[in-house]
């Protein structure tokens, strides 16, 4: 089978369904053998099937045509039957996981009766469709989603109890779906129910990853990783296997001359291994669209086991190819501390990216529409650099498949990308090595070259006596070795490219794409500021304030339009309605502690003020602030006089999120606040006034437990270093306020809820880089007097042995303290006070919680949609007639 564009397909036959043009697992009904054609089913050859089949045939198609429970009896009839048949159990022995198999996929078969008529009801209408390419989706349970988004999770809460069941034990036995791990992917799965919720043609694409980024538990205070084993059972997928793509890598490029004496490349040679799409529903809110996530699985290309290598003894030989194909889509973000863990990244990124524009083209060229065309009826928005080797392919595929000019590829290219960043941080910045990628993907360097070079041809036109400027702005570092620089390639093969929050979107204009923006000029580069579905992160996530909420507004109307969140700042001062509040919140704090003592063995007091800081663990998000400050805290309670401690308010200091495996500094951190609430949470002058916990492997179902729980959540990044940050919208829109920097997202919810209902500390972004400048290079850097208090306490082995937090301490003390968390300290301490003081009046911290809540209404994801639908993709919705 001879190699047609870096991706080999694996031919169908002629028996083969009409593919994902009808639904994403297959057709509702088949175009007779007569009636196919060698180039496949464009939208106008779909709309004769119907008239081409057989009456009776169509008839007892529609006769026989699933449709979805809507009553108590038919879900209970659906869940029995599947538990019966297609898990083959009984009465008898249907324990609580059988009790949610058979549930999810009775929703399952429900979603897809949507699922394909959106599908088909997208290919008739022949119009653009979004394509989101995303390294992670953190996607959450499914079941509790789709029973909400499809109105049944009463009609299903009143089956399960017919049935035996608490609805609760039955959504808890699902599996969280390991795709992602921080904001990146929480911000794509938003994305995705917006799409679906608002009626957008889109698709989502990533990898299946076998075992997520790895499963968090905390061992004598130490972060160990271990394999999430997500896909034991997993209801929500579809296998593809008619959907295969042999994806190339290694080989060598051959040029040759062509028609006319045109040089043409060809690339060949090297390894290859096969994509196997595996897609899965995401249904809108109370709507009929259901889009499709399509993740891609790799396995070797010939899918054959060496049975001579076997018997000759070679036994781990002859699965080798096996073993190293699989090792493409097994893990998010494998450890890249070595030169085989950098190819291992680049082959993923590779992999789905050429995966997924095989996938688009093929459903493109189905619609016999010129390739002039792509642009009007295909945008694919890059989040983040991860996708940015999509550029290179389109182009590859157009110059050397499709045989277009250079010139032409090239605006097509253009004018189908857009690309997000999420990161101002130098170091934070994608590159590759030239060496890695020549070896890797030969033909795409060359593209990489040329595209290099015709950009800076145009550079120097335009500002012909800046040679700096070429050096500046080159995608090629010239480094030792010399590197790519992913960032500039997404943003010069793209029509725009967007910040994810107003002070993000000004600082990549002044800072990393300075010269981008004298090049292409300001329109090029604007802002969305992030988003969250209030659907998950307020309906599900905290269904008694939802309710409450509901209840004064008339109605869950709120739930498609945030805005109307606005009404309810009138209660603010209803004594009534605070109260209620106020139990909703307790409640939920009660259901946190209990879910700290089951995990933990901690008891926790629920009346305290609860103090979350949950995210992905950097230094640039400072838990490392955090937790001095708790030393701070623990070190003057200690000192006080037991009268004294008596007008304190007590304190729950949660700390979750994971270490990437090879960040040792972020797994100190973690060891440090292990060690400090091993100390803390057992002495016994301290008793309720301060506890300090950590909640292993944090993730979406226990950041749905914890979100409604908090009093106050921290969101203290240095100044200018978070792009946006999506966890504070969700914190004030479960009721809780905020302690955080001036920085990412903060400073419009600051604009939007008011600056009295907010704690902000720290220095502003525009004076950092003249702080660390004085670090390194002035005598002004003094060590904060009480946070050198903190570091003698770990020093002298309060917490434990002290030099396994000597790297921690010095990187502040001795090491430039980049992050400026002796410059923040007393600022940050100050505005703990401040929070103590406030907390104690219940009355008026309550009308600051309704008053936030009220003021939410721009942080929905549902506007980010409609600003990306607007100003980058062209895109229309498609409403279901």
């Amino acid at each position: 089978m001879a190699v047609t564009n870096g991706t080999r397909e694996r031919r169908p036959s002629t028996s083969a369904p009409i593919s994902d043009l009808q639904g994403p697992v297959g057709p509702d009904f088949t175009r007779p053998k007569h009636a196919r054609t060698a180039t496949g089913f464009g939208a106008a050859d779909i709309r004769n099937v119907e008239s081409s089949i057989p009456e009776p045939q169509r008839d007892a198609w529609k006769k026989h045509t699933k449709k979805g429970f809507t009553t108590k009896d038919e879900f209970e009839d659906e869940t029995v039957r599947h538990i019966e048949t297609t898990l083959a159990r009984s009465l008898f022995n249907c324990d609580e996981l059988a009790a949610y198999s058979g549930t999810a996929l009775a929703f399952r078969d429900r979603l897809i009766v949507e699922w394909n008529k959106t599908q088909q009801r997208q290919t008739f209408a022949d119009q653009k469709r979004v394509y989101y390419l995303s390294l992670e989706f953190l996607m959450g349970r499914a079941l509790d989603n789709a029973m909400l988004n499809v109105g049944l999770k009463d009609v299903a809460k009143d089956g399960l109890k017919d049935l035996g069941f608490r609805i609760e034990d039955v959504i808890s036995q699902e599996h969280d779906a390991a795709l992602g791990n921080g904001g990146l992917g929480r911000l794509a799965a938003c994305f995705l129910d917006s799409l679906a919720t608002m009626n957008y043609p889109a698709w989502g694409y990533a990898l299946r990853y076998r075992y997520g980024i790895f499963k968090q538990q905390i061992i004598d205070g130490y972060q160990v990783e271990i394999p999430d084993y997500w896909l034991d059972f997993n209801p929500w997928e579809f296998p593809r296997h008619d959907v295969t793509v042999e994806i190339q890598f290694y080989g060598w490029v051959r040029k040759y001359q062509g028609e006319n004496g045109k040089t043409k490349a060809s690339w060949e040679g090297g390894e290859i291994v096969e994509a196997v799409a595996y897609d899965a529903p995401i249904p809108g809110y109370k709507t009929a669209t259901t889009n499709n996530l399509r993740l891609w699985s790799s396995k070797a290309a010939s899918g054959e086991f060496d049975f001579q290598k076997f018997n000759n003894g070679e036994y781990e030989s002859s699965v080798g190819d096996q073993q190293r194909a699989e090792t493409i889509s097994a893990v998010l973000y494998p450890n890249d501390n070595l030169d085989r863990g950098k190819e291992l990244r680049l082959k993923q990124q590779y992999f789905w990216c050429a995966a997924s524009l095989y996938d688009i083209v093929r459903r493109f060229k189905k619609s016999e529409k010129a390739w002039s065309a792509f642009p009007d009826m295909v945008a694919i928005q890059l989040n983040d650099t991860h996708p940015t080797l999509a550029i290179v392919e389109l182009q590859r595929i157009l110059i050397d498949i499709e045989a277009l000019e250079w010139d032409e590829a090239w605006t097509i290219v253009t004018n189908t990308f857009g690309y997000t960043n999420h990161t101002v941080m130098p170091e934070a910045l994608e590159k590759w090595s030239v060496p890695l990628m020549q070896n890797l993907l030969p033909r795409h360097l060359q593209i990489i070259y040329d595209i290099n070079m015709n950009f800076l041809q145009m550079v120097e036109r335009k500002f012909p006596k800046d040679r700096e400027m070429l050096s500046r702005v080159s995608i090629i570092e010239e480094s030792q070795p010399k590197m790519v620089r992913m960032a500039y390639l997404a943003t010069i093969g793209s029509h725009k490219v967007n910040g994810v929050a107003e002070l993000h979107s000004d600082l990549i204009r002044t800072t990393v794409f300075r010269d981008f923006v004298s090049i292409y000029g300001p329109d090029k580069f604007t802002n969305v500021t992030n988003g969250i579905t209030p659907r998950r992160w307020l309906h599900q996530a905290n269904p008694r304030l939802s309710e409450l909420i509901a209840s004064k507004l008339g109605g869950y109307e709120f739930l498609t339009d945030l805005t109307l969140l606005n009404k309810l700042e009138q209660f603010a001062d209803d004594k009534e309605f605070k109260k209620e509040w106020q139990e909703i919140k307790y409640a939920n704090k009660v259901r946190l502690a209990q879910h700290i003592g089951n995990t933990t063995g901690i008891s926790v007091n629920p009346k305290a003020l609860f103090d979350i800081q949950v995210k992905r663990i950097h230094e640039y998000k400072r838990q490392q602030l955090n937790i001095l400050g708790v030393i701070h805290r623990y070190l003057t309670i200690k000192a006080m006089s037991p009268e004294e401690r008596k007008k304190l308010a007590p304190r729950v200091s949660i700390f979750g999120g994971k270490a990437a495996p090879g960040y040792w500094m972020a797994k100190t951190v973690i060891h440090l606040v292990c060690s400090v609430g091993e100390v803390v949470n057992h002495d016994k002058d301290i008793g309720d006034l301060l506890k300090v916990i950590y909640i292993e492997d944090y993730n979406v179902s226990k950041a749905e437990i914890i979100t409604p729980a908090s009093d106050i959540s921290e969101h203290i990044s240095t100044a200018g270093t978070e792009a946006s940050g999506t966890s504070n919208m969700k914190f004030v829109l479960n009721g809780g306020l905020i302690i955080g920097t001036c920085d990412g997202a903060n400073i419009e919810i600051t604009r939007e809820i008011g600056e009295s209902n907010i704690f902000l500390f720290g220095n502003l972004a525009e004076d950092v880089e003249d702080l660390r400048h004085a670090h390194t290079y002035g005598n002004s850097f003094t060590l904060d007097p009480d946070l050198s208090r903190v570091f003698t306490a770990i020093r002298s082995g309060t917490f434990g042995d002290a030099a396994r937090f000597n790297a921690l301490c010095n990187s502040i003390v001795d090491h430039g303290d980049y992050y400026l968390v002796s410059d923040d300290f007393s600022s940050y301490v100050k505005t703990q006070e401040l929070v103590d003081e406030a907390y104690k009046d219940q009355e008026e911290w309550v009308a600051k919680c309704i008053q936030s809540v009220s003021r939410m209404g721009f942080f929905s994801s549902d506007r980010c949609i409609q600003e990306y639908a607007d100003m980058i993709w062209n895109v229309e919705p498609l409403v279901p007639q």
